[in-house]
Formats: structure tokens, C-alpha cells, sequence
């Protein structure tokens, strides 16, 4: 399994080439990795998507499993991350194992909230966890055309500005309600959206439970379509 830094050294020297490879982009606060695929054709354009970011809402990890068992699509160069947060999941916790919820400790709009475990503890300060801190590496590195990520249990795709149009085509693919507004403070699609304007983002909030098989094909054809945005 390669380190994320070797992974980025090929990315100008590779264009055309089919991928399907694993990295460690970081660690967790109790040391467990943080794994992203990188699936497609290196040159097409980049399409992040994280499953889980918050430990007890991890159904959207259905989608990347998916995305990780097809060919690598010629058309698209999708970077997985199958879970922000494996310390939450291994736990059950929607927080970190600092009790930081991730998608509140991004600097976008960031304001000191909470305490740790409370349901959206934002952290001492923005960034202050490696979980973050290897996301804005990723992120800051591959520059994805559209970041998806995955939530629950709210039911509808969320996203505001000049993400809206990604968005509104990603939820009419998949049957759900565009919510567009602006992110909490710290969110993380927000980040990347006040970070690098010509980006687009925004979290996809799945039902509670699992994804029928029906629902990840539809999510797995969606994410897909991003590519084309």
C-alpha cells in the first residue's frame, strides 16, 4: 500500500493511464488508518468521495465498495475514501475518539461549540484533528472537480453557491430533495467551497439504515454523472 506523497508524485506523469491503487492519506487519534482509493484514468477529472465522516452514519460506504468493484472508468478519476472517521466507526460514535465531530472542526464559518461528546463539538480549534488535517491534505493536493460526502438520516443533498448545480443534478438521479443552503460552520463541504471556488461539494444526507441495492446503483450511476460536471 503505497504512501499518499508516492501516489502524488505520479499524478502529472501518468495522464491516460488506467489506476485502481490504495494509499494511506493519515491516522486516526488512535492510530488507525486513513485509506483513499484512487480508481479511473489519471488526466480525467478528479471526483472525491468519502462513505463516512461521521462513525455512526457510515451507509453511504455501500456506494464506495461499489465504485471500488467496477473497471476503472475512463471517463472519471474517482478518489474513495471508504471512512474520515475509523475511529468513530469502530466505536459506533457519530464523534472522533477525542469526541470532535469532523464535520464541525473545518475552519469555514468555524466557532468554538460545545464540549467534547457533545453532538457537534467543534474541537479546540479548526483542524486541531489528524482525521481533518488529512482530508485538507487530500483535498489541497488533488483539487477534485466534485467532493461527495455521505450522511444520514436527513434524507435530501445539501449544498449552496455555485455547487447547485452538481448537486441538483445529483439528486434528481437519485430521488432526493436539493436543500440549498449554506453549511454549519466547520462543515466540510463548505470548507472546500470557500477554500477553492471552482470546486463544487456537497454532503449527500441517505435515510437511516442501509442502502438497498436499488439505492447504491443509483448513488454509484450519480457520482459517475459528477465527473461530467
Amino acid at each position: 500500500m503505497a504512501p499518499l506523497a508516492a501516489l502524488l508524485s505520479t499524478l502529472a506523469l501518468a495522464a491516460g493511464h488506467a489506476v485502481h491503487r490504495t494509499s494511506v492519506i493519515g491516522h486516526s487519534v488512535d492510530g488507525r488508518a486513513v485509506h483513499v482509493v484512487e480508481t479511473g484514468t489519471r488526466g480525467a477529472p478528479r471526483v472525491l468521495v468519502v462513505g463516512c465522516i461521521h462513525g455512526n452514519e457510515c451507509a453511504g460506504m455501500a456506494v464506495i465498495r461499489a465504485l471500488r468493484r467496477r473497471p476503472p472508468p475512463r471517463y472519471a478519476d474517482l478518489w474513495l475514501v471508504p471512512s474520515l472517521n475509523p475511529d468513530g466507526r469502530a466505536a459506533g460514535t457519530r464523534q472522533n475518539a477525542r469526541g470532535v465531530d469532523l464535520n464541525r472542526n473545518f475552519v469555514a464559518g468555524w466557532t468554538h461549540h460545545g464540549a467534547p461528546w457533545s453532538t457537534y463539538y467543534s474541537g479546540p480549534q479548526p483542524f486541531s484533528e489528524p482525521e481533518t488535517q488529512a482530508a485538507r491534505r487530500l483535498i489541497a493536493a488533488i483539487r477534485p472537480r466534485v467532493t461527495v460526502w455521505y450522511h444520514q438520516h436527513m434524507r435530501l443533498v445539501w449544498t449552496s453557491g455555485t455547487s447547485v448545480p452538481a448537486g441538483r443534478t445529483y439528486a434528481t438521479m437519485v430521488g432526493l430533495p436539493l436543500y440549498r443552503h449554506r453549511s454549519p460552520g466547520g462543515a466540510a463541504s463548505e470548507w472546500i467551497r470557500v477554500r477553492f471556488p471552482r470546486l463544487h461539494a456537497f454532503a449527500v444526507e441517505l435515510a437511516a439504515g442501509a442502502l438497498s441495492r436499488g439505492g447504491v446503483r443509483r448513488h454509484e450511476a450519480a457520482v459517475l454523472a459528477m465527473a461530467r460536471q
